[in-house]
């Protein structure tokens, strides 16, 4: 197995190794993670894969998760079909961590490419230990000990009609997450906001508000801050897809951009995300 770093803080792509070998060796699948540990977002070429063995592989790191409104494939429970074959409204195109509405959001994911169009459609992943790192730190004493809150509500239910995002809203109420978590395997501080947040849930203390300005626009300017941090390039890596390209990401320590430039091409996309801890 070889190992080729693509920028100095994140992500590496990785050259002989088989994803349905993996899914059946302990041992390969032991070097993998622990790479994807260390670069936080892996890319591997040229796996012609099944759906069996896509799903087999990312159930090495735990169970997968359904999506609400994406669904999955009826044959493979947890590995969700993201086709865009046309222009419509979507929330791919925004710094995000996959799930962060979940009370438990996701681990991971393994993403592999079916079709992709000639030229468009990367994605960039951010490396968001290192946003929280270089952050001031006066900004850090602020926000170490704030909580947040994540809604799908505003997000995939925005479209829906009244009542049915009010459904989607009562079945995954919007969930509180500290605002800076701990990773739980490394032990790294990791900036945890993201585009599905909406807004802090204990900023308005003595110590944050002296008047009503403080408070508002004072906390959505510090929250809409932090959420700019995704978006400096020293913290991404940008990765160009092929067909049979795989991705896979430590959803707990980066958050990623689907880059929407390609229509009216055509592309197919497979994950499989695996269930997470709840942040603390």
């Amino acid at each position: 197995m070889q190992i080729k770093p693509l920028t100095p803080t994140i992500g590496a792509e990785i050259q002989g190794v088989n994803l349905g070998d993996a899914s059946r060796d302990e041992a390969l699948f032991a070097q993998i993670k622990t790479a994807l540990l260390k670069h936080r977002v892996i890319f591997l070429r040229n796996q012609d894969i099944t759906r069996a063995e896509h799903v087999a592989f990312a159930r090495r790191f735990g169970e997968l998760e359904d999506h609400p409104v994406a669904g999955s494939d009826p044959d493979h429970p947890g590995l969700v079909l993201i086709y865009r074959s046309e222009k419509r409204e979507n929330y791919e195109n925004n710094y995000h961590s996959d799930g962060l509405w979940r009370q438990t959001p996701a681990m991971g994911c393994v993403l592999r490419c079916i079709e992709c169009p000639s030229v468009g459609g990367d994605t960039v992943w951010v490396n968001m230990v290192e946003a929280y790192r270089n952050l001031p730190q006066e900004i850090k004493d602020r926000i170490d000990p704030l909580s947040a809150r994540s809604s799908i509500e505003h997000s995939f239910g925005a479209i829906m009609p009244a009542q049915a995002r009010r459904q989607l809203a009562d079945q995954y109420p919007p969930a509180e997450h500290p605002v800076v978590r701990i990773h739980p395997e490394t032990g790294e501080k990791v900036l945890n906001v993201c585009s599905f947040t909406t807004h802090f849930v204990n900023y308005h203390t003595p110590g944050n508000v002296r008047f009503g300005l403080d408070k508002t626009p004072g906390a959505s300017q510090l929250l809409n801050y932090l959420l700019s941090q995704a978006s400096i390039p020293e913290y991404q890596v940008r990765f160009q897809w092929q067909p049979n390209s795989v991705a896979i990401w430590d959803n707990r320590s980066t958050q990623h951009y689907a880059v929407m430039d390609y229509w009216p091409a055509t592309r197919k996309m497979e994950r499989a995300a695996i269930i997470g801890d709840r942040p603390y």
